[in-house]
């Protein structure tokens, strides 16, 4: 038998939808808009700058990221064509690759970062108290680990 939700847990349910859907709207115009970067390439960008060397094999990359293998491997490719990262064979595995951050990748991660971050304070963060705050790291990390 279905346990619809009730009034309560559907008008939550819908508010955080149309909010993740217009938040995720807005931060990917405005980080276009002041970067050209997608939030695709942002999220690569921001993986290999935080990375040890600032390099990950593409399968690790992929999984962090929860793409395909085939999927990063297109926009690695896109990437590399606009000099933001290189591709190498893995020394130690010929069938894995590396995504390395080239200088002009770092450089162009540096640049937008100030940009994104203001946004998601004006569009989220400084909208909440500290203890909305709270609540919401709770949730958000309750939920992704469950589907983790």
């Amino acid at each position: 038998m279905t346990k619809w939700l009730t009034d309560k847990e559907m008008h939550a349910w819908l508010g955080y939808r149309r909010m993740r859907l217009l938040l995720d709207l807005r931060l990917g115009r405005e980080l276009m808009a002041q970067s050209g970067l997608s939030e695709a390439d942002y999220d690569v960008l921001s993986n290999l700058s935080s990375a040890p060397d600032h390099r990950k094999r593409l399968s690790e990359l992929a999984a962090h990221m929860r793409w395909s293998k085939s999927r990063l491997s297109h926009h690695v490719t896109r990437m590399q064509q606009r000099g933001l990262v290189t591709r190498d064979e893995c020394a130690d595995d010929g069938r894995g690759s590396l995504i390395t951050l080239t200088p002009q990748g770092l450089s162009t991660i540096e640049q937008a970062a100030p940009g994104h971050v203001a946004s998601v304070r004006e569009h989220l963060i400084d909208l909440l108290t500290e203890e909305e705050l709270d609540v919401l790291g709770t949730i958000a990390h309750r939920v992704a680990s469950r589907l983790a």
